[in-house]
């Protein structure tokens, strides 16, 4: 089984900064594509960053500049650098692996739980 344990969420002023941290723990093989997401009330979840085993990264158009994804292969783990954060990056931001385990040879997504980040004065 794999899970994706998630940290550093919370509340900040707008402009402020926040890290996030997500590792992943199992019987882990390899991780390919790790990503975080994000879902506000009432919206679809959406890609807020990815990166790959090599250091590709991907942005979304509304965090480019502001957001930085990095990952320490390993300690299996991604992290989100948020800075001048806005009242709009306000959600539940999740974690997303696509791992091979002992168990499973296929690329399969893993999720974490979510962990909250609001943004207000």
């Amino acid at each position: 089984q794999v899970q994706l344990e998630e940290s550093g969420g919370g509340l900040v002023q707008p402009g402020g900064s926040l890290r996030l941290s997500c590792a992943v723990f199992g019987r882990i093989i390899s991780i390919d594509v790790m990503g975080w997401y994000r879902q506000a009330p009432g919206k679809q979840r959406e890609l807020v960053a990815a990166i790959t085993g090599g250091g590709i990264v991907n942005y979304a158009d509304s965090v480019k500049g502001r957001f930085t994804i990095s990952r320490d292969n390993a300690k299996n783990t991604v992290y989100l650098q948020m800075n001048s954060l806005k009242p709009e990056d306000t959600a539940i931001y999740y974690c997303n692996g696509r791992v091979i385990t002992t168990t499973n040879l296929y690329l399969t997504d893993y999720w974490g739980q979510g962990t909250q980040v609001t943004v207000s004065s």
